[in-house]
């Protein structure tokens, strides 16, 4: 790929942890240098959205969320989300997340993160912006709690819901959060060896629909693994991508870039 003509979004990573303190100018630099002109920093609970925040305003290729993780959840009440919605008017705001459901590592207690999920979902809906979905062996739970918010929620635009980062569901789930209006985001682990029954998923899901992430700095590419991961390796998981689905790399940057401006509109957020 000519990196010089790129303009690739990353539209999941975690510049705020304290793994990128040290490095994260040399971070952004090795990330502009491979074409990733612009990096949506995902916020996990109040105190890392606040820096998310921050790293926004100081930096003009970051746009930020505000969410709380279903690992996080398991004391939140309303005061908290109260507290979540005085920081998600900022402009560098493009969506409220990461927010889900987590029935793998269970840190928090089921009935607290779909409670936690229903109301960060509902200030969403409030502020009319998409929701970044994190969702692990819990997709039953998570359709029927996204189709009641869905029904329940009219937006002006019922194609801008949000996204399921990290996707990895089967044809019948992804059907499904397409048919409620939400994007699907895949990361380096397309590349793993593991991920090969997955190829006939990832090939059917609409160029209209598709997002490209790096969750770092968890979830490297294959070449990287037990590495930390970061923006610059964005293109190795695009490769990858255009490689699995028989479509030209630049077909790929252009779609998943375009795709993230108009579900992000982040060409308005920091005007």
């Amino acid at each position: 790929m000519n990196t010089e003509e790129l303009s690739i979004v990353d539209t999941h990573a975690h510049l705020d942890m304290s793994t990128f303190d040290k490095d994260r100018t040399a971070v952004l630099a090795r990330a502009l240098d491979v074409g990733v002109r612009m990096i949506i920093t995902v916020g996990t609970n109040l105190e890392s959205s606040k820096r998310a925040i921050e790293l926004a305003a100081k930096q003009p290729q970051i746009f930020a969320t505000v969410g709380i993780h279903p690992h996080d959840v398991a004391a939140v009440d309303r005061t908290d989300i109260t507290n979540l919605a005085e920081i998600a008017n900022h402009p560098g705001i493009v969506a409220i997340g990461e927010v889900g459901l987590d029935y793998y590592r269970n840190y928090s207690p089921r009935r607290a993160q779909l409670q936690a999920l229903k109301w960060q979902l509902e200030l969403a809906a409030k502020l009319e912006l998409p929701a970044i979905i994190h969702c692990r062996q819990a997709e039953q739970d998570m359709l029927n709690l996204l189709r009641d918010w869905v029904l329940g929620h009219k937006r002006r635009d019922e194609q801008r819901q949000g996204v399921i980062h990290c996707f990895n569901g089967n044809s019948d789930a992804a059907e499904q959060y397409l048919d409620l209006g939400f994007y699907l985001s895949l990361g380096a682990y397309i590349g793993y060896p593991a991920s090969g029954n997955a190829y006939s998923v990832i090939r059917d899901i609409p160029k209209d629909r598709l997002l490209v992430e790096t969750d770092c700095p968890f979830l490297p590419p294959q070449s990287h693994r037990g590495k930390r991961n970061e923006p610059a390796y964005l293109p190795l998981t695009i490769e990858a991508l255009a490689q699995i689905r028989e479509e030209a790399t630049e077909t790929v940057v252009r779609t998943t870039t375009e795709n993230a401006h108009r579900l992000f509109r982040l060409g308005e957020r920091k005007n």
